[in-house]
């Protein structure tokens, strides 16, 4: 039967170089091997980057086209823009299985020998040359650049141990430890922050790219190596780490932009693909979409905000992150209260802080604001952007003096008299629920403006109205230890200076 035609199986039963000649089998280079691949997907209208949303237009047309042409790919991007997934799921454009001569650590083709050892084999063996299967999975290596990485680690060295077991000469090229390069032939090799690898290692890739030389020592072995190579990196002034040697990126053929998902309904899609929420009781907690949303919304007011360093990036981890700590701070919540059933809460945002900290690089690490501030402001922002997409702007309704025409006047005259509400994250729903309904004329503005508003989702509704109302300085919001505190804006002005206030709550209001 022709090689081409053969299943996985049938190949496999392939266990000499004579059988792999009789079958048909040719030699292809892996960029061949890539290009033909990519080809027969396109055809057949295959996606072969599933799960990369938001790069159907952009990124990945850049990479196929860089594939077609085979060439060599730097990923250039901010943090969490799926640079190394794009470049493991390469791996689904390879053969299944590929021929390798038996033993040879430089996984010689049969038809094409590079080693040594590879060489000698056919030689004394001829057609009786045994040969494995590799499959696809295993060719692709991986490597994060850091100073600490040497030539020796990339390329090879002379081991002197085995030198002396095999008693050869140090001018014998069968002394050399290959290194991770050499021993990724006929494989994707990706290198992770490039520009943090040390210049004088950059340069030692340069022939390997280009001409396929190796130096080692003194070695200068012709090795025409056969490597599907992707870069990753950094803007290169992201840091002041390093930079890619120009002679290096002008041997890398293809250098693609990616970037961060350009709205909030590709940004859900990454969310909820990538959060883990495997075992969690997901169908006794309920998340209205516009909570989803908030979410997103918060990324992109840390990508817009001046506190936040705009070089470093805000990964997507932010949103994944932060997701999964909202589902939890509603399930605690379940469990704290012996409720069957629950649904996650506007101040469940307090949870999803420790989320957004560690994920933002600040401008300036040590300023007054702090990471923790930083955050909560994200936060408002994004419920200030959202809240006119569902109810009326609080400032544009307070120019109308006339009481019939702004529908915030009764729920703020009551927070006028002297009344205060908290909203906590750990109250029962049916506590919570009380609280809310407390508030003379909430309910109805909130039935007013929601379009097609669920039943069950009013209280969330509610609650959003209130935050809202607070990001327009109609009232005051002061952040408590398990939630807020909703009150007057002018009476808690004057209660600025009051025993058991102390600075950081001034902070917050």
């Amino acid at each position: 039967m022709e090689y081409t035609k053969m299943t996985s199986k049938e190949i496999q039963k392939i266990k000499t170089l004579g059988q792999l000649k009789a079958s048909g089998y040719s030699h292809k280079t892996i960029k061949e091997e890539l290009r033909s691949n990519l080809i027969k997907k396109i055809k057949n209208k295959e996606n072969v980057f599933e799960g990369i949303w938001g790069y159907e237009d952009t990124v990945i047309p850049d990479i196929e086209r860089a594939i077609l042409s085979k060439h060599n790919i730097n990923l250039l991007g901010l943090r969490g823009q799926a640079k190394t997934r794009i470049a493991r799921m390469m791996t689904l454009l390879l053969d299944d299985f590929v021929p390798v001569v038996k033993g040879a650590e430089l996984n010689d083709d049969p038809l094409m020998p590079i080693s040594t050892f590879a060489r000698q084999v056919i030689e004394e063996k001829g057609d009786d040359t045994p040969i494995i299967w590799w499959a696809k999975e295993d060719r692709y290596t991986e490597k994060l650049a850091t100073p600490d990485v040497s030539v020796a680690d990339l390329i090879g060295d002379v081991d002197p141990i085995k030198a002396a077991t095999m008693k050869l000469s140090y001018n014998d090229e069968r002394v050399i430890h290959f290194g991770l390069v050499p021993r990724s032939h006929r494989s994707i090799f990706v290198i992770n922050e490039l520009p943090d690898l040390q210049a004088r290692i950059q340069v030692a890739l340069f022939n390997i790219l280009q001409e396929g030389d190796i130096q080692i020592r003194g070695f200068k072995l012709r090795l025409p190596l056969d490597i599907q190579f992707v870069f990753t990196a950094n803007p290169e002034d992201y840091t002041n780490r390093g930079s890619i040697v120009t002679p290096l990126k002008d041997r890398i053929e293809s250098q693609i932009i990616t970037h961060y998902p350009k709205s909030i309904a590709i940004g859900r899609k990454i969310t909820e693909q990538e959060a883990k929420l495997k075992g969690r009781p997901l169908e006794k907690i309920h998340v209205p979409e516009l909570m989803k949303d908030l979410i997103e919304q918060i990324a992109v007011e840390a990508r817009e905000s001046e506190y936040v360093d705009e070089k470093s990036g805000v990964s997507a981890r932010l949103t994944i992150s932060a997701y999964e700590n909202l589902i939890s701070a509603a399930e605690r919540r379940l469990y704290l209260n012996g409720e069957t059933n629950t649904m996650v809460r506007i101040v469940d945002l307090i949870g999803v802080i420790p989320a957004i900290t560690g994920k933002v690089e600040l401008v300036y690490e040590g300023e007054q604001e702090g990471a923790g501030l930083v955050a909560y402001n994200l936060i408002g922002k994004a419920i200030r952007n959202l809240f006119v997409q569902y109810f009326p702007s609080p400032e544009q309704k307070k120019k109308d003096k006339e009481k019939e025409g702004n529908p915030y006047v009764l729920p703020l005259s009551w927070f006028g008299e002297g009344n205060s509400l908290d909203i906590l994250a750990t109250q029962s729903d049916k506590e919570y629920k009380k609280a809310l309904l407390e508030v003379p004329g909430l309910e109805k503005i909130t039935t007013q403006f929601v379009e097609a508003l669920p039943e069950k989702e009013k209280e969330f509704y509610m609650e959003f109205a209130l935050h809202g109302l607070a990001e327009y300085s109609q009232l005051s919001k002061k952040l408590l230890d398990t939630g807020m505190q909703f009150k007057d804006l002018f009476s808690s002005m004057f209660d600025l200076g009051a025993p058991g206030m102390d600075e950081e709550d001034e902070d917050f209001n």
